[in-house]
């Protein structure tokens, strides 16, 4: 736990850089403070030369921080940082937790993790009559004809024996039931929800999309990949005072597990006027980095109009563009340069038969924004590195923008050193490995499965790399995701040695790919990610020494908890 102080030490005059501060708003002393305000490891992991790092052990490099009017103004010792102190400072022994850069985690869908907070949690349902069962309890509280909403069904692992409308019509007949998988490539609905939005055999269905048919011939209530925005219309809009609760609670979550930033993977016109007004009322807990959903024409040529925002400093800052390019790998949604080991003859879907809109984003990268292009196989990952080169050719100037692959999960061998090459970032997720084992060798096979979540692979190539959960897709507690990353081991410590462990990253990686690199991700390099005078006062402060454990007891990573989040100076949670 942490507490509040006294004075430690005598005050004076001192004043410590940046210059013309002479008393601190907010002090941590004692803490095992990692700055990462060293050079970055190579592409083997190796810590550079002025990391504080040898005889194969990791030290902190400071244990003490000092805040003043949102910024970092000093790291380094007690005693030089009590000169800081004043009467109105509040000082706070850490007792020995551990100080990072505050986390970031650039690839999230807040709004739905919002919404998924109100809904009913499927996530870790292992059955169908398990997660029916979840429904049913809930609709005994409905109103009638009340939409009942859940999310979490994972549609990678039910693949093979996906469910229908049967059961959850029989148990819940009178109101319209939806649930949204983990993923969000799989939608199983009830006869009620299927009336109301008059779907029959007979609708069309979106291109990339499949709809799945019950005996009879009539819709069986399963939705694949693009066919799950077939019932979005017939769903009721929420209030926006609704979206604001759900958006903040989410948000609020995400402080409570440490991180001081999320990138908005796909913001719709509905999810930017929820972010907008959070800011103009200023209850943003954390920092907004929107990415806007190429799939909303109106929302995209409105910004395209107006231009990315340039204030990198503000709580939202929108500046970048989220396109899906191909399905997902669960699904057999993605887009594979052959097969799919587990059924032949199928390659997945992409491209323009998957909404993607060339033109569309060809006109955002002119404009200035970066993209951020959502490709899973093989195929889609080397179309969607395509797209990118021929704008960079076509318009001048576009390749410094930082675009990136989100997942970047299966790639050929051949397109590994193309991210580098053309300066697009990896933006991927620890926590789909290690969930994704069970069956994603079936999908491949042996030899592709060695291009799957290949981040050594990636690192060696010298591509930039940043981490996220895809949240609410993967569990986005810190904790899972540096031990998936340093171990290829999922929760249960499976498989021993971990799933290809060769592509595991170092700790220093890992930590980096939540902090540093997703600050370069979001054009922040120079403001944040580092603990440095000068940076803004963006702090995570955390129970465990990862850097320690990492080498001495991995799987005690699991087991960590965020005791402190700091966002702009300000203490926005405290355990």
């Amino acid at each position: 736990m942490l507490a509040a102080i006294g004075i430690l030490a005598g005050c004076s005059d001192k004043v410590i850089e940046p210059a013309g501060v002479a008393e601190a708003d907010l002090i941590l002393v004692n803490g095992r403070v990692f700055t990462l305000a060293w050079s970055d490891p190579d592409g083997e992991g190796r810590p550079a030369a002025d990391a504080p790092f040898s005889a194969g052990k990791w030290s902190p490099d400071a244990e003490a921080v000092a805040i003043d009017d949102g910024q970092i103004v000093f790291a380094g010792s007690v005693d030089e940082v009590m000169t800081l102190r004043g009467a109105d400072t509040r000082v706070v022994d850490l007792d020995g937790a551990t100080v990072l850069p505050g986390l970031v985690d650039s690839h999230s869908h807040i709004v739905e993790l919002g919404a998924k907070l109100d809904a009913v949690d499927l996530t870790d349902v292992a059955t169908e009559e398990e997660a029916v069962a979840l429904v049913a309890h809930r609709a005994e509280s409905a109103a009638e004809g009340e939409w009942i909403f859940g999310a979490g069904w994972d549609e990678g692992a039910w693949a093979n024996d996906y469910p229908d409308k049967t059961l959850l019509s029989a148990a819940v007949p009178d109101n319209p039931v939806v649930m949204r998988s983990l993923h969000g490539f799989g939608l199983w609905a009830n006869q009620a929800a299927l009336d109301a939005a008059g779907i029959t055999a007979a609708s069309t269905v979106p291109e990339g999309g499949e709809m799945r048919l019950a005996p009879d011939g009539t819709p069986s209530g399963l939705f694949l990949n693009r066919a799950t925005t077939m019932l979005d219309a017939a769903i009721p809009q929420a209030p926006l005072e609704t979206m604001k609760r759900q958006t903040r609670a989410g948000l609020m979550q995400m402080a409570r597990d440490g991180f001081v930033t999320i990138h908005e993977a796909g913001a719709d016109t509905r999810s930017m006027e929820t972010f907008e007004a959070l800011e103009a009322e200023g209850t943003l807990p954390i920092r907004v980095y929107a990415m806007l959903s190429l799939r909303d024409e109106a929302l995209m040529r409105r910004w395209i109009a107006r231009g990315p925002d340039t204030d990198a400093a503000s709580m939202l800052v929108t500046r970048s563009v989220k396109a899906y390019y191909d399905g997902a790998l669960g699904s057999r949604g993605a887009r594979l340069l052959e097969d799919y080991s587990d059924r032949p003859g199928h390659r997945g879907v992409s491209g323009g038969n998957y909404g993607f809109d060339r033109e569309l984003n060809d006109a955002a990268m002119k404009a200035g924004f970066q993209t951020g292009i959502h490709a899973i196989g093989d195929a889609g990952n080397r179309e969607a590195l395509d797209i990118l080169e021929t704008a960079f050719g076509k318009f001048p100037g576009t390749d410094a923008n930082r675009h990136r692959i989100e997942h970047a999960q299966v790639l050929a061998p051949s397109d590994l050193e193309r991210f580098a090459e053309l300066g697009v970032i990896a933006s991927m997720e620890p926590p789909h490995a290690v969930e994704d084992k069970a069956w994603a060798e079936d999908r491949l096979g042996p030899d592709r499965i060695r291009g799957a979540y290949a981040w050594r692979s990636l690192r060696r190539s010298d591509a930039s790399l940043t981490f996220n959960a895809d949240n609410p897709g993967s569990d986005h507690s810190i904790f899972y995701g540096l031990h998936s990353a340093i171990t290829r081991r999922s929760k249960d410590m499976l498989p021993e040695g971990g799933w290809y462990p060769e592509e595991a990253v170092t700790i220093e990686e890992a930590v980096r790919a939540y902090t540093s690199w997703a600050a370069y991700a979001a054009f922040r390099e120079d403001r944040t990610g580092i603990i440095a005078p000068g940076r803004w006062a963006d702090i995570t402060v955390m129970d465990i020494d990862p850097f320690a454990l990492a080498s001495e007891n991995p799987s005690a990573i699991l087991d960590g908890r965020i005791l402190m989040t700091i966002v702009n100076g300000e203490v926005v949670f405290e355990r």
